[in-house]
């Protein structure tokens, strides 16, 4: 389907991703559709796996989580096994709010969140004493420059490939 994406497909992603809550009216409304055929183009890129879901943003410190960090985990060794390991030991940690594989020398990046200083530490202290973990860098964020959905969408374009 992403081939086939028109305008107005367009038009409804980028309305979805910068407000989810949105309801079906103000989205018709905003991309010149009616009701009807709006929320069956909703519900065929939520088929097509392209709408993989919603969620409300929460505001971290508002809910007591003054700590963002990133740490940058470089593991001992590459074995399928210790990748595993570590991927599900992360999947299971609440502080780690998002983890990607990486190339290069550091094979994976948290992000990560903790109420204060202490969390944070005894935080880094577990995942440095996880066995597969060579070396953990970590880095505490100061201010958030720029916060945009994962992707960029731009009216003016039609395809994936031209974005």
């Amino acid at each position: 389907m992403r081939g086939r994406l028109d305008a107005i497909d367009w038009a409804i992603l980028r309305e979805l991703q910068n407000d989810g809550s949105i309801t079906n009216v103000e989205l018709a409304r905003r991309v010149g559709l009616s009701a009807p055929p709006c929320l069956r183009r909703v519900r065929a890129l939520e088929e097509a796996g392209i709408i993989k879901s919603y969620r409300a943003l929460l505001e971290p410190k508002a809910l007591g989580y003054e700590v963002v960090c990133f740490a940058m985990v470089q593991l001992a060794s590459q074995k399928q096994a210790d990748l595993a390991a570590f991927q599900a030991r992360v999947k299971d940690w609440p502080a780690v709010r998002e983890c990607w594989i990486l190339s290069g020398d550091i094979d994976f990046i948290l992000k990560c969140v903790a109420p204060n200083l202490a969390a944070f530490q005894s935080f880094v202290t577990e995942l440095t004493q996880l066995p597969a973990v060579r070396n953990v860098r970590t880095s505490l964020t100061l201010d958030l420059v720029k916060d945009e959905p994962l992707v960029p969408i731009d009216t003016q374009r039609t395809t994936p490939a031209e974005v």
